[in-house]
């Protein structure tokens, strides 16, 4: 039987459990009964789950360089942490699915779906970048990561002050922590086009965009509400009295 092949593990083992149930119906090889007989017996004589679940997870320390990222798998998956920790050892929890740095004191710091394959790939966390930032902006042309932004990102903070620069990255920060980093720089990017990109604008534009008013279904009358028989109204009551009589409009 040829090894599988999949895009997406998770969704891989999805169609596993059905396939597993089919499988189920079949007659063992040497005690002549199906197999999911076999296996409600062997329900019966299991354990109850333990409350806290086992971590399988692996536990390694890495450099990060400048940048506040660091790479695994040889060098072919690169992630980020924080400027914060940039040029310093993280400890990172590896799990088969997510990719986790802890600091000190095992607390997140920030996670990331784990990348798999032989090619390079970066996984890239913006929300730790912003906040970072967004408390001294004016360094940020000088911290290698300006150059990293998106080009909306970039022009509008070119195009704003010390002040307002400091504003629009929280409103972005806050943008991506409530939805995604892509759906904020969407909206700095229609922020363009309308040439108004200050921070309250960005959240209310924001709203419009990616949070739409759902229109309300027709509201169902009870039977107790009368229902109003159509009427086709007789303009010529209002003709003749709209007639002039000596030179004053009577209506």
């Amino acid at each position: 039987m040829p090894l599988p092949r999949f895009r997406n593990l998770e969704a891989f083992n999805q169609t596993l459990l059905p396939r597993c149930d089919i499988d189920a119906e079949r007659e063992h090889y040497r005690k002549e009964v199906d197999i999911c007989e076999l296996f409600e017996q062997d329900r019966k004589a299991l354990l109850t789950l333990p409350s806290v679940p086992l971590d399988v997870s692996k536990n390694v320390t890495v450099r990060t360089n400048s940048y506040g990222r660091f790479l695994l798998n040889n060098g072919l998956h690169e992630y980020s942490v924080s400027p914060r920790y940039s040029s310093s050892r993280v400890l990172v929890s590896l799990s088969a699915h997510h990719v986790t740095v802890l600091d000190d004191s095992h607390r997140e710091i920030v996670r990331h779906s784990r990348l798999y394959g032989n090619s390079k790939q970066q996984s890239m966390q913006w929300l730790p970048y912003l906040t970072q930032l967004s408390k001294n902006p004016g360094a940020l042309k000088y911290t290698g990561i300006y150059k990293m932004l998106p080009n909306a990102l970039q022009q509008a903070l070119d195009n704003s002050n010390k002040n307002d620069r400091g504003k629009i990255l929280k409103a972005i920060a806050a943008l991506t922590e409530a939805s995604t980093f892509e759906s904020a720089v969407k909206t700095v990017e229609s922020a363009l086009l309308y040439g108004t990109y200050d921070a309250d604008s960005l959240v209310n534009l924001h709203s419009r965009l990616h949070n739409p008013t759902n229109e309300l279904p027709p509201l169902s009358l009870g039977e107790h509400i009368p229902k109003l028989r159509p009427v086709t109204p007789n303009l010529a009551a209002y003709d003749a009295g709209l007639s002039r009589k000596d030179g004053v409009l009577e209506c």
